[in-house]
């Protein structure tokens, strides 16, 4: 039986036309902790551990994945956020950095607070999930168009022990008044699709030909659409003072902020990531 160096080096060959070095040696970093449970440790102090048949088997099956660009998360059925760890099917989009940093946002202004939260387009539930662990005292709603999608949410707030109501709803929709009839929040944050159709052409395969494309394009040939419906549906829903937070295209940050301003929003306020990206903004019900 081949040991652990042997494989390791085998998988680096195998991959080697797919993916950077760095990014083969992280996928080999997750798969060996994940199904062997060896940490990069174990495998330095091991490296002739041998694997049986079955576990090699397994092992290949997920790098036969990644040689067809399917993303190590979907592979795994599970991804880390926020300092948790969420289920994943191809039904949702795979959470991102910066989507954590949006959260962190909320996180560290309402940390004293007991807010009633929306989150518009939940998807995996990641930012629901998180804001209702970390703000304990929070209300959290969360809705998406998918079934499939709201499905997977639910089980993450349950493999959290986070409480929140989930529901469908199609925010594009002309019905949007009985949506949450009746309920008023102070923050509705989103994370909604946002791609436009002409930059597809630039994205990696791993991203256009496995994550759901209802989650990463509008639809039409408007990439703020989702912006101005929820913008509006805010001036409905959001208590005076509420908040709204989006996830931005970094592409769009003056125009997704003039859409906010069209709407009557105040104290706008476009932040960077990590990166030096514009992907985040802010703004607030007059």
């Amino acid at each position: 039986m081949p040991a652990v160096h042997q494989i390791i080096s085998d998988i680096r060959s195998r991959l080697i036309d797919y993916y950077p070095i760095t990014e083969t040696d992280a996928f080999v970093r997750i798969l060996f902790r994940d199904y062997f449970d060896m940490s990069p440790a174990d495998i330095r102090l091991h490296p002739d551990k041998e694997l049986s048949s079955s576990d090699e088997t397994r092992l290949y099956a997920a790098v036969d994945e990644l040689r067809k660009y399917r993303p190590i998360q979907y592979i795994m059925g599970k991804t880390e956020f926020y300092g948790r760890t969420f289920k994943l099917t191809s039904d949702v989009l795979i959470p991102r950095p910066e989507t954590e940093e949006l959260t962190d946002m909320i996180v560290k202004e309402y940390t004293s607070a007991s807010p009633k939260i929306l989150d518009i387009g939940t998807g995996s539930g990641c930012i629901a999930v998180s804001l209702a662990v970390n703000l304990p005292d929070a209300e959290v709603w969360a809705t998406d168009i998918s079934e499939s999608a709201l499905a997977v949410a639910n089980e993450n707030a349950k493999i959290n022990g986070a409480t929140i109501r989930f529901t469908a709803g199609d925010i594009l929709s002309n019905d949007t008044d009985n949506l949450f009839s009746e309920k008023y929040f102070d923050v509705i944050v989103s994370n909604p699709p946002y791609v436009a159709l002409s930059e597809k052409r630039l994205m990696q395969p791993n991203v256009t030909e496995y994550e759901p494309h209802s989650a990463l394009f509008p639809p039409g040939d408007d990439p703020l659409i989702f912006y101005k419906r929820i913008a509006a549906f805010g001036l409905k829903r959001l208590t005076d003072g509420g908040k709204l937070f989006f996830e931005i295209n970094e592409a769009y940050p003056e125009e997704t902020a003039a859409v906010l301003k069209s709407f009557g929003y105040s104290d706008i306020a476009i932040q960077k990531d990590i990166n030096d990206k514009w992907r985040m903004i802010r703004a607030q019900k007059a």
